[in-house]
C-alpha cells in the first residue's frame, strides 16, 4: 500500500533529496574518518556536528510543513514538541554519567546533589535504558499534542487564535522548566553528557554515526511523509487547508484529521529533538522559546511550504546563514531573519521551491500559434509544480 502511494507521490526532485541524503549519510562519515585532517577533501568533525544539528532542524521544518503546509495549521509552538524530545533524551544522557558527575553520586545528577534531593523522582524512572528514552521521546510529545488537538480542534479554534494557543503553550512549558523544582536543572538544564550507548560523545566516530542517524532519520520521515501527502488522507488535509468547512459540510469529521496530523507533527519534532541533543550537547529551557517557533516557520516560509522539499532546503539555508552571521555580523542577525522573512512574504509566496517551479514552468512554455499567425502562450500545465519537484 505504502508502495502504491510512494510510487504516486515520489517526483524527480523528492529521489534526488533522498538520493542525497543517504549518499551524506555515508560520504560524510567516511571523508571524516578515512581521510587524515591534512586532505583536501577532510571533512573536519566541528562540521559534521555542525551539518548534523542543521538535520535535525530540517526534521522540525518538514514536521511544521506537514500541519501548516498540508493541513493550515499554523503552528507557534512546535519548539515545545522538539525540546520535550530534547529532553528525554537528555534524561537518558544524564543517567549514563554515574559517578563521573562532580559530586560522584552514582545514582543522583549533579543539578540534583547540589539541590539536596535525596532521590530521583518518579519520571526520571525507566530513563537508564536508552529504548525507554527514545520511547519517550515520541510519546510525550506526542500525548500532549493529542491533548492539545483534542481540546482545541474539537472546539473548532482555529486561524490565528490557535497560532496564539500554540505559542502559549511553549511559552508556559518555557517558564515551568526554568524552575529548579521542576527536577529538569532549573536554568542550566541538562549538560556535561558523557555517553550514548556506550560511545563516547566527544569522539569523532560517534559525531560521524550520529550525523548518519540523523540523515537517514530525515529520510525516513520525508518518505513517510510522501507517502501520507500522496495518499487519499493527504488529499482530504488538503481540502481542509483550502476549504474546512466544505469539506466538513460534505461529511468528513475534520478534527480527526486535523489530530491526527497534528499528532503525528509532533512526534516527529520529538524526535528531531532527541537527535539533536546529544549532538550539541546541551537541553535548556531556551529551547521552548517562541522565537525558536517563529525561525522554525521561517525555515518553512522561505524554503516553500506544503512542498516537503522546500522546508528542508529551508531550514538548511537559513541556519547557515544563522551561523555565518552570528560569527561575523552578530548584531546584524536578527534583522536580516526578519527581512529575510519579509522578503518572502511579498515576494516569494512559495519560498524558493515555489519559485523555481515558476521560473520552469515559464521555461518549458510552448507558444502557441493562433490561426492569424500570431504566438500566445499556451496554458501552464496543473501538475508542474509537482513535476518539478
Amino acid at each position: 500500500m505504502m508502495h502504491r502511494y510512494l510510487a504516486g507521490g515520489l517526483t524527480g526532485g523528492r529521489l534526488a533529496l533522498l538520493i542525497a541524503l543517504v549518499a551524506l549519510a555515508i560520504l560524510v562519515p567516511a571523508l571524516n574518518l578515512a581521510l587524515p585532517e591534512s586532505h583536501p577533501l577532510h571533512v573536519p568533525t566541528y562540521a559534521v556536528t555542525l551539518m548534523g544539528k542543521y538535520l535535525t532542524y530540517a526534521l522540525l521544518a518538514l514536521a511544521l510543513d506537514l500541519v501548516w503546509g498540508y493541513c493550515g495549521i499554523l503552528s507557534l509552538g512546535h519548539a515545545a514538541f522538539f525540546a520535550l524530545g530534547g529532553y528525554a533524551m537528555g534524561m537518558y544522557l544524564m543517567r549514563q554519567i554515574g559517578s563521573r558527575g562532580v559530586y560522584g553520586d552514582p545514582l543522583l545528577p549533579d543539578f540534583m546533589v547540589f539541590l539536596n534531593w535525596d532521590a530521583l523522582p518518579w519520571y526520571w524512572t525507566g530513563f537508564d535504558l536508552f529504548p525507554f528514552a527514545l520511547l519517550m521521546a515520541l510519546v510525550v510529545p506526542g500525548v500532549l499534542a493529542f491533548v492539545f488537538g483534542w481540546f482545541a480542534f474539537r472546539s473548532r479554534v482555529t486561524g490565528v487564535y490557535l497560532s496564539i494557543i500554540t505559542q502559549a503553550m511553549t511559552f508556559a512549558l518555557m517558564l515551568a522548566f526554568f524552575r529548579n523544582d521542576m527536577g529538569f536543572g532549573g536554568n542550566n538544564g541538562l549538560t556535561d553528557f558523557k555517553d550514548l550507548l556506550g560511545f563516547d560523545l566527544q569522539a569523532d566516530a560517534t559525531r560521524a554515526g550520529l550525523f548518519a542517524a540523523s540523515a537517514l532519520t530525515l529520510a525516513g520521515a520525508l518518505l513517510l511523509a510522501i507517502a501520507l501527502t500522496s495518499s487519499k488522507l493527504g488529499q482530504v488535509l488538503i481540502a481542509v487547508r483550502d476549504a474546512e468547512s466544505r469539506t466538513r459540510f460534505i461529511g468528513y469529521r475534520v478534527e480527526h484529521y486535523k489530530l491526527f496530523v497534528w499528532t503525528l507533527s509532533a512526534m516527529m519534532a520529538g524526535l528531531a529533538g532527541a537527535l539533536y541533543v546529544p549532538q550539541v550537547g546541551i537541553i535548556n529551557p531556551g529551547e521552548f522559546a517562541p522565537a525558536n517557533s517563529i525561525e522554525a516557520v521561517i525555515w518553512v516560509a522561505v524554503g516553500g511550504r506544503g512542498t516537503l522539499i522546500g522546508p528542508i532546503l529551508g531550514a538548511g539555508l537559513v541556519n547557515f546563514a544563522k551561523s555565518w552571521f552570528t560569527a561575523a555580523l552578530p548584531e546584524f542577525w536578527l534583522f536580516a531573519l526578519g527581512g529575510l522573512f519579509v522578503v518572502v512574504t511579498l515576494f516569494l509566496p512559495k519560498g524558493i521551491v515555489g519559485l523555481a517551479v515558476s521560473l520552469k514552468a515559464r521555461a518549458t512554455r510552448k507558444p502557441a500559434r493562433t490561426d492569424s499567425g500570431r504566438d500566445t502562450d499556451a496554458p501552464a500545465s496543473t501538475d508542474s509544480r509537482q513535476a518539478a519537484e
